[in-house]
């Protein structure tokens, strides 16, 4: 496997302050086996040893909470990474098991969760942008239900919702990391929608992509 620590001429810099938000995609220490570690400690070993790495990332939190996390922002931060929405969309995921009377009726029922969402979203889009930092967010990885119809309903409706994410982030000039493609295999995985340690060295490694390159307006991934 390639070395994906960072770059040796950022290796001097002592000012990278790395700041997590958002949900389980980076607090996901309850969900990794003993000894292993969670997204923030990952991407930690991966930073240069002068660098720092702070999380306010929580197990469970909405869009609405993660705006509160962003309040905390150290005064040294000097990137923000934010993973936000998906335990948003599982609260609204009964609307799944709805009656539609056509695909017309399903995708207008989709399109009022997106609606709400972006809603959400843009109020949190808005006060990351006022920071004046480089930020990267995450889209919502696509579930991995045992089940196969699950995982392709689950996928498709998802993919309304990253829609949301991906122009709120590319309207602003953020960095995307599509997590649909840093975690596309099965041993990504803790459980249906938590990541593995093998998932969180992926997501880790995008991040460290994303401190390197520094540039908006391009998605990021990392296998």
């Amino acid at each position: 496997m390639p070395d994906f620590r960072m770059a040796d001429e950022l290796n001097e810099n002592s000012s990278v302050h790395v700041f997590m938000i958002g949900d389980s995609v980076f607090d996901n220490a309850a969900y990794v086996r003993s000894g292993e570690q969670d997204v923030r400690a990952q991407v930690a070993d991966l930073l240069p040893q002068a660098a720092a790495v702070s999380s306010a990332a929580r197990d469970g939190a909405v869009i609405a909470s993660i705006r509160d996390q962003s309040a905390t922002i150290p005064s040294n931060a000097t990137h923000i990474v934010v993973s936000a929405g998906g335990n948003d969309t599982l609260q609204a995921s009964s609307i799944l098991d709805e009656r539609a009377s056509s695909v017309t009726s399903a995708l207008e029922k989709l399109g009022c969760v997106a609606e709400e969402f972006k809603r959400e979203y843009v109020r949190l889009a808005d006060q990351l942008a006022s920071f004046g930092l480089p930020v990267a967010v995450c889209t919502i990885y696509d579930p991995r239900f045992p089940d196969a119809r699950l995982r392709k309903v689950g996928a498709t409706a998802l993919s309304v919702i990253n829609d949301v994410i991906t122009r709120e982030a590319f309207a602003r000039g953020f960095a995307l990391v599509d997590l649909r493609l840093v975690c596309d295999d099965d041993e990504d995985f803790a459980n249906p929608i938590e990541p593995s340690a093998i998932g969180g060295a992926k997501i880790a490694r995008a991040i460290i992509r994303f401190i390197e390159r520094r540039s908006v307006c391009s998605t990021v991934f990392a296998r």
